[in-house]
């Protein structure tokens, strides 16, 4: 296996970083002592050894020194400080996967003063292990990193490695915040069906099942969706009327432009990124 004997560092041990610890260990691609996690609470590097059995340190230089492959899960705006004092500890060879959201290789490479990066996007269903994970791997970044930045980001679900960045920002506002959209329209079926009369608790689970079996049914069939709701769409029937009062409320429409919101916001904190990091004495080698 890719990460066997690799050793594995994550800094900025959240929920995310815990997830992937999780799945590595479920899946048996590494053991415990092979993982060192970095965090600054020790009742959170507490929780973390004691469910994992994983090393875990305070200092992010500690973390990093000696890692084959170290995950960067830090929040977005603390990248200026937290890469500045990586730098020093990042030695040619090791691979640095980043899951921050809107940190371009380039902000991340004039912070580190490193080339091997693999910026990658995943979303919250990968505390799960059904995440979806998008990766762009810079050229620096050999063979063998990318089969363990692979196996490791399938931890959390499935993968996609991409060969333009850009694909990385737009999954973002796809894939990434994609579940926000999802727990929108749920959270409004659930208040619709309150409304016809429901109990809360029976329209929670009335809308949860549904969503689920629609999703899995889509999976499964490999349809398009416009022949799959064209299979429960009679003509003069129920469906046809809810679906011209979507329709007319420019659900499409809305969608697209909440999508594209978001990618413009991703864009945007790429370049604040970027200019953070871009001075004379964090420039990347």
């Amino acid at each position: 296996m890719p990460l066997t004997e690799r050793t594995i560092a994550t800094v900025g041990s959240g929920v995310m970083a815990e997830a992937m610890i999780a799945g590595l260990l479920r899946g048996g691609q590494v053991k415990p002592d092979r993982i060192v996690a970095s965090h600054p609470r020790a009742d959170r590097r507490a929780l973390l050894e004691r469910d994992y059995g994983i090393r875990t340190v305070a200092a992010n230089t500690e973390a990093v020194t000696g890692a084959d492959v170290v995950v960067l899960a830090i929040k977005p705006q603390m990248l200026p400080r937290v890469g500045r004092e990586l730098a020093p500890a990042l030695t040619d060879g090791q691979l640095v996967i980043s899951i921050l959201a809107g940190a371009t290789t380039t902000a991340l490479a004039n912070v580190l003063r490193h080339r091997q990066i693999v910026r990658s996007m995943p979303n919250t269903p990968a505390r799960l292990g059904k995440g979806m994970t998008v990766w762009y791997a810079t050229p620096e970044v050999t063979a063998d990193q990318r089969e363990q930045a692979s196996a490791l980001l399938r931890s959390l679900g499935a993968e996609l490695q991409v060969d333009d960045e850009k694909f990385v920002s737009m999954a973002t506002a796809v894939s990434g915040t994609g579940p926000t959209y999802v727990f929108l329209v749920m959270e409004a079926l659930i208040d619709a069906a309150v409304h016809l009369g429901f109990p809360r608790h029976i329209a929670h689970d009335l809308v949860i099942e549904t969503l689920e079996g629609s999703t899995l049914f889509a999976k499964s069939s490999g349809m398009h969706p416009a022949e799959l709701r064209n299979m429960v769409t009679s003509p003069g029937g129920t469906s046809a009327a809810a679906l011209h009062e979507l329709e007319s409320g420019r659900l499409r429409t809305v969608l697209s432009e909440a999508v594209w919101a978001a990618f413009r916001r991703t864009e945007e904190l790429g370049r604040q990124l970027e200019d953070a990091t871009a001075d004379p004495d964090t420039r990347a080698r």
